[in-house]
C-alpha cells in the first residue's frame, strides 16, 4: 500500500486510535518475532509520550525492534534535521556535542550554525546507553524531559514525536557507567528481555529469509499526525476513576514507607503512568481504566525506580507485591461499599 493510503485514516475518535494501534501492532510482530509482549509495551510507550529502558541479551532484537517501529512511521510534518530513526552507539569517548549536535562557523557567509546531532528524529536507538560518561548521559535529560536541547545557550525544539529507546547489557559489567536515579527516572519503562522461546527461535530460523525483507508491503503504516492524534484522542476518551488514582498514591506512600527500600517512587513516575494506564485500557479494548492495567504496567513503570536496601529483595518481586497489597485493599473497600 501507498503511503498516501495509510495517510487516508482520521483519528477521531477511539475505534480510529485502535485502528492506529492495530496497524503498529501488525507491522511490529510481522518484523519482530517472539517479542509480541515487548512489542505492546513499547506501543504503549509511543503512545503515552514515554521513553523505554531495554535490560537485554546481545542479539535479542532491539536494533531490530527499534528498526521496525521507525519504518512504522510516516512524516507528513517534515522539520529540517528531524527524521524517523537514528541510532546513537554510546561509548566511552562520545561526546556531548555527538548526541544534542553542535555549533560550527560558516567561513562563507560568516555566522555560526547548527548542526543539529542524532538526537533530532522521532525515534532514538541509545544503544548501550551505560558505556558512556555520566556527562554525556546528561545530555539526554533535557531532551527527554522537555524535547528540547540547549547547545551554546540557544534552545532547539525536538518533535512531539521525540520517543528514546536505550538499550543496556546487564551481563557485561565492565567499562560500564550505571544509570545515576535522575536518569532512571525519565525511562517510563524499563523492560528486561530474556530469550525467546524454543518455538519462536525455529520460527525465526525457518522464516529468516523473509523476516530480513522487513514487514510486507501491504501492511498500512500510520503517519505522525495520526499517532499524535491518537494520543488526544486517547487522553479525551478512556476514564480514570479517581480509585485507581488513589491506588496508585496509596502504592506510592507504600514504597517510601518500606524499610526494604531506600528510595521510593517519585511523583513524576506517577503522573507519567497515568496516559499509559489510558494506552493500555484502549489496547485492551476499553474505555477505562481498570485494577488489572496497574498490577500489569506497575512492574515496568515502577521497578527500576526503586532503591533497595541491603538485603531488601528484588525489587520487581517488592513491586509486584506492594502494588498486589494496593489493589487487594481497593477491592476490599469497593465490595463493603
Amino acid at each position: 500500500m501507498s503511503d498516501e493510503q495509510s495517510a487516508k485514516l482520521q483519528v477521531s475518535d477511539l475505534s480510529g486510535a485502535q485502528e492506529v494501534v492495530d496497524r503498529l501492532r501488525t507491522r511490529l510482530r510481522a518484523g519482530v518475532v517472539g517479542r509480541d509482549d515487548i512489542s505492546d509495551l513499547v506501543l504503549v510507550a509511543l503512545l503515552s509520550d514515554g521513553h523505554v529502558l531495554l535490560e537485554d541479551f546481545p542479539g535479542s532484537g532491539k536494533t531490530t525492534l527499534a528498526k521496525t517501529l521507525g519504518a512504522c512511521l510516516i512524516d507528513d510534518a517534515p522539520h529540517d534535521g528531524i527524521v524517523s530513526l537514528r541510532r546513537i552507539q554510546f561509548t566511552p569517548d562520545l561526546l556531548p556535542g555527538d548526541v544534542t549536535g553542535t555549533t560550527i562557523f560558516d567561513a562563507n557567509r560568516g555566522t555560526f550554525e547548527f548542526r543539529p546531532g542524532p538526537i533530532f528524529a522521532h525515534v532514538v536507538l541509545a544503544d548501550e546507553i551505560n558505556r558512556t560518561s555520566p556527562k554525556v548521559q546528561s545530555a539526554l535529560l533535557e531532551a527527554m524531559a522537555e524535547k528540547q536541547v540547549t547547545v551554546d545557550n540557544v534552545t532547539h525544539g525536538l518533535d512531539d514525536l521525540f520517543l528514546v529507546l536505550a538499550t543496556q547489557n546487564p551481563l557485561d559489567l565492565a567499562g560500564t557507567f550505571p544509570l545515576p536515579s535522575a536518569q532512571l527516572d525519565r525511562f517510563l519503562f524499563k523492560i528486561r528481555m530474556t530469550h525467546i522461546s524454543a518455538e519462536a527461535e525455529f520460527d525465526l530460523l525457518e522464516r529468516i529469509d523473509q523476516i530480513k525483507k522487513g514487514p510486507p508491503k501491504d501492511l498500512l503504516k500510520v503517519t505522525r499526525t495520526q499517532v499524535l492524534d491518537t494520543r488526544g484522542v486517547i487522553h479525551r476518551g478512556v476514564a480514570i476513576d479517581a480509585a485507581i488514582k488513589r491506588a496508585m498514591v496509596a502504592f506510592a506512600e507504600s514504597t517510601r514507607n518500606d524499610d526494604r527500600i531506600l528510595q521510593g517512587v517519585s511523583s513524576r513516575s506517577l503522573v507519567l503512568l497515568l496516559p499509559a494506564l489510558q494506552v493500555r485500557a484502549m489496547m485492551e479494548g476499553r474505555d477505562h481504566v481498570v485494577p488489572d492495567d496497574l498490577l500489569f504496567l506497575a512492574p515496568h513503570a515502577f521497578g527500576h525506580r526503586l532503591a533497595m536496601a541491603p538485603g531488601g529483595g528484588d525489587a520487581l518481586k517488592v513491586t509486584r507485591e506492594l502494588m498486589g497489597r494496593v489493589v487487594d485493599d481497593m477491592s476490599r473497600k469497593s465490595w463493603s461499599r
